[in-house]
């Protein structure tokens, strides 16, 4: 494992700033045969994350979301429709009133039990977002509104059984990484 003395940051340029921040950095990086090795690679920062589940026990459902995801579109997803599990950036909330912001938003349930499961790095490879994932319970009483998102969002809402959900890993009706580990995390714990 590197730590910080064998990693040293030589340069940071911004390559594009329109979305969010690309940078390319260049950096020295000492191998494991101890020599020292100039090396650049481009990060792209959008910030860090939160997901969600939400499950109903006693009726064995789940709730997800669906909507348009470009680049999914533009790497073979045909339609750029996407089933996933309630997610968004913190914008500098704390990662669990960022799950409740965007639960409400997208789903319409107003959630009070969320519990934090893990954290992970998604695509660390290019992007440094840490995604914070959270399960909670959910009831139909709890719904205050019909979601679907805020300002350009159009949102489907979702609530299937939650073997489907399962099946539909299988099928490839839902590929998006959150979800499915989420979905798998679920399975593991006995959740539903």
């Amino acid at each position: 494992m590197k730590d910080a003395a064998s990693v040293e940051v030589l340069n940071t340029e911004v390559l594009s700033d329109n979305w969010y921040t690309l940078r390319k950095v260049t950096y020295r990086i000492r191998r494991s045969n101890g020599e020292w090795e100039t090396q650049s690679r481009e990060a792209y920062d959008r910030g860090n994350g939160a997901t969600i589940l939400l499950y109903d026990r006693d009726r064995g459902t789940v709730i997800l979301t669906k909507q348009f995801r470009l680049p999914t579109y533009v790497n073979g997803n045909a339609s750029g429709m996407l089933i996933e599990a309630c997610a968004g950036l913190l914008d500098q909330d704390d990662p669990e009133a960022c799950i409740a912001r965007e639960a409400k938003e997208e789903t319409g349930f107003e959630i009070r039990n969320a519990r934090k499961i893990f954290e992970a790095y998604m695509s660390p490879g290019s992007v440094t977002e840490v995604l914070h994932f959270f399960v909670a319970d959910y009831s139909r009483q709890e719904r205050v509104d019909e979601g679907g998102g805020v300002d350009d969002e159009d949102i489907e809402v979702l609530e299937m059984p939650f073997d489907k959900a399962l099946a539909m890993i299988s099928s490839g009706e839902i590929r998006d990484a959150k979800t499915i580990m989420l979905l798998y995390y679920a399975r593991i714990h006995a959740l539903l």
